[in-house]
């Protein structure tokens, strides 16, 4: 039999599992298996990231500290002083700590109100000694003393030469320092040039002085022993017999008049560049990434498979599931679809009407009586291979008839 046997009707073959659908755009699931490993890392990082909060939340202190022992705090150089006989103390309040012949540190000075900062002016102390201080604690503080409107007013921390005749930084030499810069005034002197601004500043107020630091970097436990920084610190620090070292309350608002710093205070000046060029390169890749991927597209993708290939295919599963009797019921259909057409029998609703066409059949082959076109056409299923076999031969034979009697 040459022609092709035609599939089974979909209610037909309930045990035909219906295909697929086939689209390119990822299901949650797949993106969930594919990014697990990403996952995993990020909780496993974020459980390190709170136990280890959590077993250090007792002992943390801001940088430069005097009570820490961590490479950024200041623990190191008031240990050293006191071994050397002088006679340090913390204090919450600088406006209640006694002037005369003492060292007050001002770690953070923009956190001081107007009545404290004038307190401490009033007080009169032998060494003052500002660390970063903004314009209102410069005013009030360090008359004469401005921060730096060149190279955009901060230095990189690294060893700079003393550049200056400050008694404290001769003998020290190099130091790692940076950070603010300012300009020294008429009465002051600027030491460690950076630019056209220093680091550090002294100028003379009544019978003491002023000492304005641009960072506190070289007064901590890390950076003490890297170039001149210990005996820069200690003659800074230890040039009266007492030292009196503040301790900031940061949440206190910052003192009327400080000008609030932005993000792009905290970016040195030559990073900019750099990050505008990150940020371009990063819009660039997300850009040749979506181009790349293209639109998400959902399509069944054609198929194109040769008839006889579809038959065999067809075939083979008949077979395998012994199903003689639907493959008998698919040849018998698609010879009799073949047949009404030829012998001019109508089709209703697909399928010629049985009594007409074996009728029609008999009236073209008087030899073929019309119930043994029935039983041909419309009978029993075969019980074996060999039956479904000569079934189709007779149908292929009868089919040959009719179209050359």
């Amino acid at each position: 039999m040459t022609g092709t046997v035609p599939a089974p009707p979909a209610a037909e073959r309930p045990d035909t599992p219906a295909a697929a659908p086939t689209s390119l755009a990822p299901t949650g699931r797949g993106l969930l298996r594919r990014a697990r490993w990403y996952l995993s890392f990020l909780a496993a990082l974020l459980i390190s990231a709170v136990c280890i909060a959590t077993l250090d939340r007792g002992h943390q202190y801001p940088p430069g500290d005097p009570r820490s022992y961590d490479a950024d705090g200041g623990h190191a150089v008031v240990a050293l002083l006191e071994h050397q006989g002088l006679k340090t103390e913390l204090t919450t309040d600088p406006a209640a700590a006694p002037g005369g012949a003492d060292t007050l540190v001002l770690p953070e000075p923009d956190l001081l109100d107007k009545a404290q900062l004038r307190a401490i002016a009033a007080a009169r102390h032998k060494r003052l000694i500002l660390i970063a201080p903004g314009p209102a604690a410069l005013t009030a503080l360090a008359p004469g003393v401005r921060p730096s409107d060149e190279d955009g007013g901060y230095a990189p921390i690294r060893s700079t030469a003393m550049g200056c005749s400050l008694t404290e930084a001769v003998r020290a030499g190099n130091a790692t320092i940076g950070g603010m810069l300012y300009t020294s005034g008429s009465r002051g002197e600027g030491c460690y040039p950076r630019g056209h601004g220093y680091p550090l500043v002294t100028t003379p107020t009544g019978d003491g002085d002023v000492i304005v630091l641009g960072s506190g970097i070289l007064l901590t436990n890390g950076e003490l022993t890297k170039d001149g920084n210990a005996s820069l610190a200690l003659g800074l620090l230890g040039s009266q017999p007492r030292l009196t070292w503040h301790l900031p309350d940061y949440s206190a608002p910052p003192a009327e008049g400080t000008p609030k710093k932005g993000f792009d205070d905290y970016i040195p000046k030559g990073w900019h560049w750099a990050f505008y060029q990150l940020a371009i390169a990063a819009v660039l890749a997300a850009l040749w990434r979506a181009r790349r991927l293209g639109p998400v597209v959902s399509e069944n993708l054609p198929v194109v498979v040769r008839a006889a290939e579809t038959t065999e295919g067809r075939a083979r599963l008949y077979r395998r599931a012994k199903a003689r009797g639907r493959a008998a019921e698919a040849l018998r259909r698609a010879a009799a679809h073949r047949l009404a057409p030829t012998l001019g029998v109508p089709l209703h609703v697909g399928a010629p009407d049985p009594e007409a066409l074996c009728a029609a059949v008999a009236g073209r082959l008087p030899e073929r009586p019309a119930g043994d076109v029935r039983a041909l056409l419309y009978g029993p299923p075969p019980t074996d291979d060999a039956a479904l076999l000569r079934l189709a031969d007779d149908l292929d034979a009868l089919e040959r008839q009719v179209r050359n009697p």
